[in-house]
């Protein structure tokens, strides 16, 4: 590994524990192995850092996104996978849904403008492939589009950055070093597939190779699976 890429993880990891005015430059050099002065050369003023740090979170989506629609088929494996990616990106380095959760609580402003250079652009196109698979009649009519993204980037983010103390306390089987656990990131991503697609549970019934649903009580002690289905 480089020293600017060691510098940026570095940072990374700090500021997403001890946040921006928690971290010092010192306190990243003295991680990464270097000077102080060596750390200036790459990136001459802390803000400068913390920058680039959040430009290279964001960008990931801008390049890897049309790659992931390029690559899968149509429909719902086409979902499958981008939300997948979307799962185990920030799951396997959890301080970069982390550092996302105290900028954006620590500069509103400043990420919301960040945001919507970096993430609005594939947000629309998301949204568009919604938009179709609801002309093709397998995304539920009264999904919005926009704001079902919204929740789905909002519900991983969110996820993953507590997921060392929601899901540690929680699931028992949730991973000692503050990964998420297999149990909550696939829940995750069967929330947002399920929440979207109106024929899934259908489609799963007819494929034998796809894992069978949990039966799943309702409060009245009947089996959900004996009611009509619903986007309630």
């Amino acid at each position: 590994m480089d020293a600017r890429q060691g510098i940026l993880e570095t940072a990374t990891r700090l500021f997403a524990a001890h946040g921006f005015d928690g971290t010092s430059l010192q306190d990243i050099a003295d991680e990464v192995g270097i000077r102080k002065a060596s750390l200036l050369y790459h990136f001459n003023s802390k803000e400068k850092l913390r920058l680039a740090v959040l430009d290279r979170l964001l960008d990931h989506w801008n390049d890897v996104l049309p790659k992931l629609f390029m690559a899968s088929v149509g429909g719902e494996p086409r979902f499958g996978t981008i939300i997948k990616a979307l799962v185990d990106f920030f799951a396997d380095d959890p301080d970069r849904a982390r550092l996302l959760v105290r900028e954006i609580l620590d500069r509103p402003d400043d990420m919301k403008v960040r945001i919507e250079t970096h993430v609005r652009p594939w947000v629309s196109v998301v949204a568009g492939y919604i938009r179709g698979g609801q002309d093709q009649g397998e995304v539920y009519a009264n999904v919005d589009p926009e704001a079902y993204v919204l929740q789905v980037i909002n519900m991983v983010v969110s996820g993953v950055a507590t997921a060392s103390s929601l899901a540690g306390a929680l699931l028992p089987d949730a991973s000692a070093d503050q990964k998420l656990s297999p149990r909550h990131g696939q829940e995750l991503v069967r929330i947002a597939r399920y929440s979207l697609f109106s024929q899934l549970s259908r489609l799963e019934r007819n494929n034998p190779k796809q894992e069978p649903v949990a039966r799943r009580d309702t409060a009245d002690g009947e089996p959900a699976s004996a009611r009509p289905e619903s986007n309630a």
